[in-house]
């Protein structure tokens, strides 16, 4: 085979390092984007956050995005007494201090202390949190307190052990016993078990080391007082006709218990009071807060987006260090600096191109979902992301990276920008209605029934049908299950 040489033309799309940094940045959340510019600050000492810029309200923030996101100044003499200065200390430090005085007769110990103030407007609330306390830590804490021997500790221990978040066993007492005779011995009897079971029953919250629901349920009425209206019709309820309760089996119960009706609403109202999940009232989270991306405000007869300058800080080149490079040195040192200083501009470009990214998508969302802002989620259109993309010239994919996880303050709520994407259903009219105004119906319609007759999804389905909205029974039940109702015969009242 004969070797020759052949030139061909041809085009190619190459992942450079910074278009992979600008997508990469481009789908962060806004705490994961907080994150990655602090990492980015302690690796790269070109970079350096811009006080001179205020952040003080979104308007602010707008200007902000807009300036020019490199600016390389030259140094000052005093660059760094003005750095020191913005940190001094009121009072002046003497050259000379008297030798019969110490240093507190001078300067207040809180002013060159580096701990948070103890009061006042600038305290710091974030070192008086206490760490999340578990349903474990709150029964570990109850049996401490309560006096028992060291084989009944290790019985109580692993039954805090097996109890879930809801403060249920998520096991039998016959495994636990088990599981304990290997420990304590063979002699273990089963009723040690239920023994400490019973004493841990007694703990807060009423009905925790549950079984099951009835279990849970007959534990915290044991535990009203014995003159209680009703108790004893509640608990027979609770032990013969639970199931009945919850299928709303209302004429059977009362045929079966022989109720007047007003009496059978008492005692349905008793244990309706109860708390079926009594974990959850105790088990604490750290709260998880959502910071909005993009604030939307009406001004002057028109709605407008303006960015939050709170979700990152601005950043800009360090002016002294980018002055220390010198051009014509090829040294190590040098050499290094310059790599960080090409770092810092194409970090600093990316911020700016996800930003204006996200501003141009938001206003494109704005534009079209007008009548949500001013009536609410009734008036919700349909948007898919197609028509976000031909709008402002981009890939679907790249408007699916914009709108994850990223927030909406609007009037009406903070909004994560996929909640503004929905199908549609068709309409009398020829228009299209979305699938999250028509839910906002459902939730609307089934808020206004009567609790004794609750409306059916074909019920439903026609109400929505004299609307305007074609939409069929399925469909109804399917936006139903979502919002989380139940269907009718589970609503149904007394």
């Amino acid at each position: 085979m004969k070797q020759t040489l052949q030139l061909k033309l041809g085009q190619s799309l190459a992942m450079t390092p910074q278009l992979q940094q600008a997508i990469r940045l481009l789908q962060l959340s806004t705490l994961d984007l907080q994150q990655e510019i602090q990492e980015a600050l302690d690796s790269n000492m070109m970079l350096e956050v811009d006080d001179e810029i205020e952040t003080g309200g979104a308007q602010q923030g707008a200007e902000a995005q807009t300036a020019e996101p490199v600016r390389e100044t030259p140094v000052e003499e005093n660059y760094y007494q003005e750095l020191a200065g913005s940190e001094s200390q009121q009072n002046d430090i003497p050259n000379e201090l008297a030798v019969d005085i110490s240093w507190d007769d001078v300067y207040e110990a809180g002013a060159s202390s580096g701990a948070p103030p103890s009061s006042g407007d600038g305290e710091d609330y974030s070192f008086q949190r206490s760490a999340p306390q578990t349903l474990q830590d709150h029964l570990v804490w109850q049996m401490e307190l309560t006096p028992f021997s060291d084989r009944d500790h290790a019985i109580a221990a692993a039954i805090i052990d097996a109890i879930n978040d809801d403060g249920y066993l998520d096991t039998t007492v016959e495994d636990i016993h088990q599981g304990l005779a290997d420990q304590l011995g063979d002699e273990l009897e089963l009723d040690e078990v239920q023994a400490v079971l019973h004493r841990i029953q007694q703990f807060d919250p009423p009905g925790v080391a549950a079984q099951d629901l009835a279990d849970c349920l007959r534990i915290q009425l044991k535990q009203l007082a014995e003159d209680t209206p009703h108790r004893q019709l509640a608990l027979e309820m609770v032990d013969k006709h639970l199931d009945h309760l919850a299928r709303k089996d209302f004429s059977r119960i009362k045929r079966l218990m022989r109720l007047e009706d007003d009496v059978f609403a008492d005692v349905v109202a008793l244990i309706r009071s109860l708390d079926p999940r009594p974990g959850r009232h105790v088990a604490s989270e750290e709260p998880q807060y959502v910071i909005p991306d993009v604030f939307v405000v009406k001004r002057d007869g028109g709605w407008q987006v303006a960015p939050n300058p709170e979700t990152a800080p601005r950043l800009r080149v360090n002016p002294y260090y980018s002055s220390l490079i010198k051009r014509a040195d090829d040294s190590a040192g040098n050499q290094s600096m310059r790599d960080h200083l090409q770092e810092a501009r194409w970090f600093i470009k990316s911020l700016q191109s996800r930003n204006e990214t996200l501003l141009k998508v938001a206003k494109a969302i704005v534009e079209r979902q007008q009548e949500f802002l001013e009536h609410g989620e009734t008036a919700m259109k349909p948007l898919v992301l197609r028509d976000i993309a031909e709008a402002v010239s981009m890939h679907e994919s790249t408007i699916s990276r914009v709108t994850t996880q990223k927030y909406m303050h609007t009037p009406n709520g903070i909004f994560e920008f996929k909640y503004f994407f929905s199908s549609h259903v068709s309409t009398d009219s020829g228009g299209e209605a979305s699938a999250t105004a028509i839910k906002a119906l459902i939730k609307e319609l089934v808020g206004q029934e009567s609790p004794k007759k609750p409306l059916s999804d074909h019920k439903l389905a026609e109400m929505l049908v004299a609307k305007g909205i074609n939409v069929a029974r399925r469909t109804v039940a399917k936006y139903r299950e979502a919002l989380g109702i139940p269907p009718s015969n589970e609503r149904k009242g007394f």
